[in-house]
């Protein structure tokens, strides 16, 4: 036998040949399901295999990036296949942004096709961006797939190939695009089956959007792993419950902004769910006692999670909080196949107990941000990602969240920098300084609110509110305005702003 000039290395298997492999070995097996509409592996591979044909019709290649603006639906889940198997780039923007942030994320992907859908299309010619080529999901969309070709497409997708674009908040107020590979990607989908957070053929969920880590990571290694992907529209609790009722779920995605709602909507069905594995994230945001209500009304642990859209799961989302319990700490476990060191500013390591900046390696990391590669830079600086947030190690091995390095507003699911809202109050003639911190908010974790030093009296908190109305998205705007003196503001001996200061004087008043 004549060996091989190009011999086959271990884990080079990119995410579509592995989509493709469940989709030979159970094709009348249902893979998504989209309201009445439902799709076998066998039916949604053929619909990939059209839609990966028409894009490259259209001139897309390995590499190229495809933009898409659209809510949730089974074409979103196609999409990323199809572009899996071309090696091309998903970059999935978010419908939450004003046409300001879009035309800034759209024009980081220099993208030649657009995918948008009827509901975001007239958002979509509002940005300062015009692709060679817009794909119009529904009609246009599926004439294009039914004068195309169910033929697996040929060629060589490279494991460090980028699958996903995932944007996340920047320190300097511009939104940050994390480059996800095929390794990271297929990387995340078996840490979470080795730490029990996805499941070989089980259902998921996907109601979080599809541009959120939340929603991506967990839709991939649900079709990887020859699972059902139920998708919605949006959290629809009421719906949600319905599904529980019927059949049994893996992991269900559970927001702090949305644990109440989905508690009533469970109190109010006379039957018990069919099974959930595990429940939830972002523990810290969520109150006890709606943490301890919503795992006895599902019969399920809750996820201690502390992830990144850049780490996926890692480095430290492997803990539960039992059924019922109220924990007094919420100490995280370290995820699998993942390194975590603690270190202080000059990266030493830091000894168990103290507080030290988290740095990590493992194949969950993302590769970078499209084209900021100052920023990629100092982030992976030493060949460590930075995290930028501060823990503590225990005797036990547990870690205990002390801070974020880099000053940051965890908002219902979304970072917030705040960073982006003070570039728009600062810009004002009517505004001296503008400092943003967080407040606590019952329902959505952290909240934003902006102190001020005004230049007039008779600037009023509307006037300040309207000047981030429009420019960024609603859920980033201040939810108060607390005008001060200038001389009010706590600075350090070098002058800087002590936000955590402000932050204490909110919880007094």
């Amino acid at each position: 036998m004549m060996a091989s000039t190009a011999p086959l290395l271990a884990g080079t298997t990119p995410a579509g040949t592995l989509f493709a492999e469940q989709a030979r070995l159970y094709p009348a097996k249902v893979a998504i399901v989209d309201g009445p509409r439902s799709l076998t592996y066998g039916e949604l591979n053929r619909r990939v295999n059209r839609l990966a044909h028409h894009l490259h019709m259209l001139g897309a290649r390995c590499g190229d990036n495809v933009a898409i603006l659209s809510e949730n639906r089974f074409e979103y889940a196609e999409l990323l296949l199809a572009c899996a198997k071309l090696g091309c780039v998903l970059a999935c923007q978010s419908y939450r942004q004003t046409n300001e942030e879009l035309t800034h994320t759209v024009g980081l992907t220099q993208a030649r096709i657009g995918v948008v859908s009827e509901r975001y299309h007239a958002a979509w010619q509002r940005i300062d961006h015009r692709a060679d080529h817009l794909i119009v999901l529904g009609e246009p969309y599926e004439a294009a797939l039914a004068s195309s070709t169910e033929q697996e497409p040929q060629g060589d997708v490279p494991p460090e190939s980028i699958l996903l674009v995932l944007y996340t908040s920047g320190t300097t107020g511009f939104a940050k695009g994390a480059m996800i590979s095929h390794r990271a990607m297929i990387a995340r989908t078996l840490i979470s089956v080795v730490d029990r957070t996805a499941f070989s053929g089980g259902s998921f969920i996907c109601w979080a959007p599809m541009f959120h880590m939340a929603a991506s990571d967990n839709a991939v290694a649900t079709l990887l792993l020859g699972g059902k992907l139920i998708v919605m529209d949006g959290f629809d609790a009421g719906n949600i419950a319905e599904v529980l009722m019927r059949e049994p779920i893996g992991l269900l995605s559970m927001m702090p902004a949305t644990a109440a709602k989905m508690i009533e909507a469970l109190r109010g069905v006379p039957n018990r769910p069919k099974g959930v594995a595990i429940v939830g994230s972002m523990a810290d945001l969520l109150p006890g006692h709606l943490m301890a209500e919503l795992t006895e009304l599902l019969q399920a642990p809750y996820r201690n999670t502390f992830g990144s859209t850049e780490t996926g799961p890692a480095p430290a989302s492997a803990g539960r909080i039992p059924i019922g319990a109220i924990p007094a700490k919420l100490s995280k476990t370290q995820s699998s196949f993942c390194q975590l060191r603690l270190v202080d500013p000059d990266d030493n390591d830091v000894p168990d107990g103290e507080p030290g900046e988290a740095l990590v390696r493992c194949a969950s990391l993302f590769s970078g941000y499209l084209r900021m590669p100052e920023a990629t830079a100092e982030d992976f600086r030493g060949g460590w990602f930075h995290m930028g947030d501060v823990l503590s190690r225990n005797p036990d091995g547990t870690l205990d969240f002390v801070d974020r390095r880099k000053y940051l507003i965890k908002s219902g699911g979304e970072n917030i920098y705040p960073a982006e809202i003070e570039r728009l109050l600062l810009a004002s003639e009517h505004i001296q300084e503008a400092i943003v911190v967080r407040q606590v908010d019952a329902k959505w974790g952290e909240v934003p609110v902006a102190f001020v030093v005004p230049r007039n009296a008779e600037l009023n908190a509307e006037q300040v509110l309207d000047l981030c109305r429009g420019r960024i998205a609603s859920y980033k705007i201040p939810k108060a305005v607390v005008f001060v003196r200038a001389d009010e503001l706590p600075r350090s001996t070098i002058g800087k702003i002590r936000r955590h200061d402000l932050e204490k004087r909110l919880q007094k008043e």
